[in-house]
C-alpha cells in the first residue's frame, strides 16, 4: 500500500469537462418534457392530465403528514434552534421515533415508504417549522446512504444500512473539499486499495449532518492500479471509525441550526464491501442521485413562499397608511400578487416533477434541475419581497420584536435561511451549465464533431453528414405549430373561468423560437458556445419559466377538474403566466443585446489591477489567513467533534 500524498490533481480544463462529461447519463431512455421543450417541442401530452399518486400511496402519506404536523406543532422550538444555532438532540430523538428518518426507505427495510411527492410536503412542513430540520432530514435521504444505496447498492449493503437509515443513523453526503467545489475532477481525497480494504486520507469541507453523523457517503480517488480501474469511487463510511475526525461545526448567515462540518480522514480503513457500485462511478453516483435529491431543495422553497404569502397577507391587511391597507396601494400590492402567483408556480413545479419521478414514465434529469434553479431564485425574492413589505419590521428580529410586544415574525431569518440554497447541491451558476449541456445533447450529439478541435477530417466528415440530416427534418418543424392556431388547447379555456389556453399557445411558439436561438447561436460560436455562459443562462432561464407556466396551467386545470379551488387556480395561474410572459421577454431581449463583451473586459481589469485605485477609502476588517486552507493529509491535530446522537 502506498502513502498517501498531500499533492492535489493537476489538472487542465479539458480534462476537468472530460470528467464531468463521463459522470453524465449518456442515453435518454425515456421522454422528457423539459428535453422536448428545449428542442422546440411542446410535449403537453407527457404532463396531461396531470399525473395523479395512487390512494393507497395518498393514504399512507397524508396519515404521515398529520404526525409530523403534530409533532412540528407541540415538539419544535423554532426560536430556540436559532438562538442556540442547533436542534436540541430530544428533537433529533422524537424525529426519529415517528420514522421520519426513513421517509423515502422502503417499508420491508423499516421505512415508512412515501412517495416523492409526499416526502417532498413533509419536508416542506418540516422545513416551514424549523429550516434547519428540513436541511437535517433532506441531507440524510436525498443525498445521504439512503439514495445511493437504493439505486446502486448490492443487496447486502440495503440489508446492512438501510434499517439503521431508517430509525436510528443518520447519514451524510461528503464529496466538496477545501479546494474542490463544482470542478469534481481535482478531488484529492484518496482510496487505496489494500487486500479486501481500502485506505482513506483526504478532508472534505461542509458535511451537512457531518457533526452528527453515523453513516457517511465519502466520495474519493482510487489511484488506478492492476486489478484496479481507479477513479473517483463512492464508499459507505462508518463515521465513528478510526482515523475519522470532525475538525469543525461550521457557523453561516442562515441555517443557524445545521451540523455541517470538516471532515478529516487518516488511514481509515473501509470494507471493500462498503464500496457502492464499481470503482470509477462515484460522479456518475452522485449526479443521478441528485437527479430526483434535486427536489428536496424546490419543497422546501415552495414551503417557504407559502409562508411568505401568509405573512404579506395577514400583515398587508393589518397595516394602514394615509387611510387604506398597505395592501390595497399598488406599490406594495404588486409585491403580493408576485408572491401569490410564484407560490402558485412553485408548488405546480414540484408536484408535477415529483409526480412524474413517482410514475418513472419520465426521464426528469432537466425538470428536477430547473425545479431547484427555479424554485430557489424565486424563493429568494419572494422572501426579499416579504421583507420590504414589512418594513423596517422585516430587518428586525423575531426576537426583538417580540422583546417589544409584537409578533415574533422571523422575516430577516427566513432571507439568510432560504439564501444558501442559491449554492447547496448546484449554485445557481453551475445549474445553468449543467441544464445548458442536457437541453442541447441532441445537437452536441450530431453536430458534436464538427467543432471538437481533436476530431480528425473523416470524424467531421461524417458528423456533417449526421448533423444535415438531423437539421433537415428539425429545422421545418420550427416555423409552424399549434401556438399559431386560435383555437388550440381549448381545455384550458372552460366556461366561467379565465382563459390559459393562449398562454399554452405562448409556451409553444416560444418553445421553438427558443430553440431556433440555441441553434443560431451555435451556428454563430460553434466551439465557443461553452464559453457564452451568459447568453447560455438567459436560454435555460427562459426554458425554466416555460416549464413554470406549463406546471401552472396543467395544475389549474387538474384542480378544477377536482373542484379544488379551480377558479382560483385559474385566476393564479394567469397572473403567473402574465408576468412570466414579461421576465421572458426581457430575457430574449437580453440574448443579444447585452454587455457580456464589455463586462469581460472589465472583469480582465479588475483582476489586472487596473482599477484598484476605486478601492481606495475603505478598511478591510478581514483576517489576514489563506484564503484556502492547506489541508495536506495526515492524522488531525484538533479535537473532535463528532457528535452523534443516540
Amino acid at each position: 500500500m502506498s502513502a498517501p500524498t498531500s499533492r492535489k490533481p493537476t489538472v487542465t480544463e479539458r480534462e476537468a469537462r472530460e470528467v464531468a462529461e463521463a459522470a453524465r447519463e449518456q442515453d435518454w431512455r425515456k421522454p422528457s418534457f423539459a428535453k422536448e421543450l428545449f428542442l422546440g417541442r411542446f410535449r403537453l401530452d407527457l404532463i396531461h392530465p396531470h399525473p395523479l399518486p395512487a390512494d393507497e400511496d395518498v393514504q399512507r402519506g397524508e396519515e404521515f403528514l398529520a404526525k409530523l404536523r403534530d409533532f412540528c406543532e407541540t415538539k419544535v422550538d423554532a426560536a430556540r434552534i436559532e438562538r442556540d444555532a442547533r436542534i436540541p438532540d430530544d428533537v433529533i430523538t422524537g424525529l426519529k421515533e415517528i420514522g421520519a428518518l426513513g421517509m423515502k426507505i422502503d417499508t420491508k427495510y423499516g421505512g415508512l415508504g412515501l412517495t416523492q411527492v409526499y416526502y417532498n410536503k413533509a419536508l416542506a412542513l418540516a422545513g416551514s417549522a424549523s429550516p434547519a430540520i428540513g436541511a437535517l432530514l433532506s441531507a440524510h435521504q436525498s443525498i445521504g446512504v439512503p439514495q445511493p444505496l437504493k439505486m446502486f447498492g448490492t443487496q447486502e449493503q440495503k440489508d446492512a444500512f438501510l434499517p439503521r437509515c431508517a430509525r436510528t443513523d443518520i447519514s451524510a453526503f461528503l464529496l466538496t473539499e477545501p479546494d474542490v467545489g463544482s470542478d469534481p475532477a481535482r478531488l484529492a481525497t484518496s482510496a487505496v486499495p489494500d487486500g479486501d480494504e481500502y485506505v482513506l486520507d483526504g478532508v472534505k469541507l461542509w458535511t451537512t449532518n457531518g457533526v452528527v453523523a453515523d453513516l457517511l457517503v465519502v466520495m474519493a480517488r482510487v489511484p488506478k492500479s492492476e486489478g484496479h480501474r481507479g477513479g473517483i469511487t463512492a464508499f459507505v463510511v462508518e463515521a465513528g471509525s478510526d482515523g475519522v475526525t470532525v475538525e469543525n461545526r461550521n457557523a453561516f448567515m442562515g441555517l443557524r441550526g445545521i451540523e455541517n462540518g470538516v471532515t478529516r480522514f487518516h488511514q481509515v480503513r473501509v470494507p471493500a464491501a462498503h464500496r457502492i457500485g464499481e470503482e470509477g462511478q462515484g460522479l456518475k453516483i452522485a449526479l443521478t442521485t441528485l437527479n430526483t435529491g434535486r427536489l428536496s431543495l424546490p419543497a422546501m422553497c415552495a414551503g417557504a413562499g407559502k409562508w411568505c404569502l401568509k405573512i404579506a397577507r395577514e400583515w398587508s391587511a393589518a397595516r394602514e397608511q394615509w387611510g387604506k391597507p398597505v395592501a390595497l396601494h399598488e406599490a406594495v400590492g404588486s409585491k403580493i400578487s408576485f408572491i401569490a402567483a410564484t407560490t402558485f408556480a412553485l408548488e405546480a413545479v414540484l408536484e408535477l416533477s415529483s409526480q412524474m419521478a413517482d410514475e418513472n414514465r419520465n426521464d426528469i434529469r432537466i425538470e428536477a434541475a430547473l425545479a431547484k434553479l427555479y424554485g430557489s431564485e424565486m424563493a429568494w425574492k419572494m422572501a426579499d419581497e416579504l421583507v420590504q413589505i414589512r418594513g423596517g419590521r422585516g430587518f428586525e428580529t423575531a426576537a426583538s420584536l417580540a422583546a417589544r410586544g409584537e409578533r415574533a415574525v422571523p422575516a430577516e431569518q427566513m432571507l439568510r435561511d432560504l439564501r444558501i440554497n442559491r449554492i447547496f447541491e448546484g449554485s445557481t451558476e453551475i445549474m445553468h451549465l449543467l441544464i445548458a449541456r442536457e437541453a442541447v445533447d441532441a445537437h452536441l450529439s450530431v453536430a458534436g464533431d464538427l467543432i471538437d478541435p481533436d476530431k480528425s477530417l473523416q470524424d467531421k466528415a461524417k458528423a456533417g453528414a449526421n448533423a444535415g440530416l438531423f437539421y433537415a427534418k428539425w429545422l421545418p418543424k420550427l416555423v409552424a405549430g399549434p401556438g399559431q392556431l386560435p383555437g388550440a388547447y381549448a381545455d384550458f379555456h372552460p366556461a366561467g373561468h379565465v382563459d390559459l389556453s393562449g398562454h399554452l399557445r405562448y409556451v409553444e411558439r416560444t418553445a421553438r423560437k427558443l430553440a431556433r436561438s440555441t441553434f443560431y447561436a451555435m451556428s454563430r460560436w460553434q466551439g465557443r458556445m461553452e464559453t457564452k455562459q451568459g447568453f447560455l443562462g438567459r436560454i435555460v432561464d427562459i426554458g425554466a419559466e416555460l416549464f413554470a407556466m406549463s406546471a401552472a396551467c396543467v395544475r389549474a386545470e387538474l384542480l378544477r377538474g377536482r373542484g379544488e379551488h379551480g377558479r382560483a387556480a385559474y385566476q393564479l395561474a394567469d397572473a403567473f403566466c402574465r408576468q412570466s410572459r414579461i421576465r421572458i421577454g426581457e430575457l430574449f431581449d437580453r440574448l443579444w443585446t447585452n454587455t457580456d463583451d464589455l463586462d469581460r473586459t472589465v472583469v480582465k481589469g479588475v483582476l489586472g489591477g487596473v482599477y484598484e485605485w476605486l478601492e481606495q477609502g475603505v478598511i478591510d476588517p478581514s483576517d489576514d489567513g489563506p484564503w484556502i486552507a492547506e489541508t495536506p493529509p495526515g492524522p488531525s491535530r484538533r479535537k473532535n467533534v463528532h457528535r452523534p446522537i443516540r
